[in-house]
């Protein structure tokens, strides 16, 4: 794609003035690389506005010139939604990040489209409430980037994607207007639910900039455990026999494979138990009564134990105990890069599926990859897993990465194939970007894919919001 001409790059320049564009390939490369190192982007400009004005001007210019334009947040994505990889403008919401109003009567925060989820959550709590989207990039990922992409974690279980976090957005539409859907609301039902169409859009529709967030009562208690158990589908059973005793938060599960490489990796890790068992279930209860909720865990584990569900448990004396045991399954994503290179799957599937699932997609992957080494975890909870391949060990780990991650596709054909053989879903929580925009298309019903072509084209018509993302026109 050809580049923005120069007068239309000294307009964008202009609109925000000599502290809000960056043009230099040192100060661009950052933004240009996504942190697995699968995308490699290029952009003539940046831009980093400091007020809604400004987007919205910056916008228009584009407009009116059919400047293709990639919103980014904190380049946390996975699929590669937030690199321009044709010479589009790359606008950075990074400078607007205030925390416009905290309303603890109606349980809700407005803050802008830069500001760090860390910080929302913090100021959440000091009025003693709770922002529930909780990622392992929390530090770093933003509040417009997790709205765009719907982001998930850990706390879906108890309290939904981050689409049912909303409750209302300021948006730049794709012809510089902006629409002031900011709202306090918990019951709106005055026609269509508009911030809908923005949620999980990847910046394909509108640049979102500021959003509502409901907030929660903050539970005065969480306890921890970790189990060892010997297949999923015990550990299904184990979820079931947690959820009927008290109120479950976080239910993650991974593979002793997954284990040992943070044991590995990660310094200090220990391994919780004397015996290896197959998989590891990391359960978490939250309420107000400490006693109360120490004494459902207690009981869940009696009888989990009792009836054959786990071999083995452990239960969190304290935060530092509680922090090490998370570290085991948090830690996962980052240890695998050390051991070489990583094919990467977010899919979900009906709870009762995914026993069956894993026995048939680590069969396929070994069969197609001899030496695959399958590498499964995520949110058993709410049927989210991230079904990871890491590559085969051989004398030479370096000079066999490229071959097989040059494999990404091909591999990623035959799981998304037994995906949907089970009623899944190719993507969970990471969104299509660029990985999984022409993959979709395999799966999704023709009209489906052509009403989001339409939503595109309605609100769209020049495709300059991120184009060649999610959906192509």
């Amino acid at each position: 794609m050809a580049g923005p001409r120069k007068e239309t790059l000294d307009r964008l320049r202009a609109a925000v003035g000599p502290g809000g564009f960056l043009d230099e390939a040192g100060a661009l490369a950052p933004y240009l690389t996504e942190w697995r190192g699968r995308y490699q982007g290029a952009t003539p400009l940046l831009l980093r506005p400091a007020a809604v004005a400004e987007v919205a001007e910056i916008v228009k210019i584009c407009a009116e010139t059919r400047t293709a334009i990639v919103p980014q947040g904190g380049n946390t994505g996975l699929v590669g939604g937030q690199t321009p990889y044709g010479n589009e403008i790359l606008l950075s919401l990074e400078r607007l990040r205030a925390i416009r109003g905290l309303d603890a009567e109606n349980a809700t925060i407005t803050v802008e489209a830069g500001c760090v989820l860390s910080a929302a959550q913090d100021a959440a709590t000091k009025e003693d409430l709770l922002l529930a989207t909780s990622l392992a990039s929390e530090g770093s990922a933003t509040i417009g980037g997790i709205v765009s992409t719907n982001a998930g974690g850990t706390n879906v279980l108890r309290y939904g994607m981050t689409r049912e976090q909303v409750l209302g957005l300021e948006v730049v539409l794709p012809s510089g207007e902006v629409w002031h859907g900011l709202s306090g609301l918990r019951k709106d039902n005055t026609g269509y639910d508009l911030k809908q169409l923005f949620i999980g859009a990847e910046g394909t529709l509108g640049v979102v900039t500021a959003a509502t967030l409901k907030l929660a009562p903050r539970p005065r208690h969480t306890v921890t455990v970790l189990c060892g158990t010997a297949s999923v589908a015990n550990a299904i059973a184990l979820l079931r026999l947690a959820q009927s005793a008290g109120p479950v938060s976080t239910f993650e599960f991974f593979a002793r494979i997954g284990l040992e490489f943070v044991l590995k990796h990660v310094p200090g890790a220990r391994d919780p138990f004397e015996a290896a068992y197959p998989w590891y279930v990391l359960v978490e209860f939250e309420g107000n009564d400490a006693h109360a909720l120490a004494a459902a865990a207690e009981a869940v584990l009696e009888k989990a134990g009792a009836d054959g569900l786990v071999e083995d448990a452990v239960l969190a004396q304290s935060e530092a105990q509680t922090r090490a045991l998370r570290d085991l399954r948090e830690r996962l994503s980052e240890v695998q890069r050390k051991e070489g290179g990583s094919i990467k799957h977010d899919i979900s599937l009906p709870i009762s599926a995914i026993p069956q699932f894993l026995d048939e997609a680590t069969q396929a992957v070994e069969a197609a990859c001899p030496g695959v080494r399958a590498v499964p975890f995520g949110h058993l909870g709410d049927g989210n897993v991230h079904f990871n391949l890491s590559q085969p060990l051989s004398a030479d780990m370096d000079a066999d990465k490229d071959a097989f991650l040059a494999r990404w596709d091909e591999i990623s054909r035959l799981v998304h194939d037994i995906t949907m053989k089970y009623g899944g879903s190719i993507s969970a929580e990471h969104g299509l970007g660029q990985m999984k925009r022409d993959e979709i298309l395999r799966h999704k019903p023709a009209v489906e894919v052509e009403m989001m072509k339409g939503i595109k084209r309605m609100l769209d018509p020049l495709n300059i919001m991120n184009p060649g993302k999610v959906v192509t026109l």
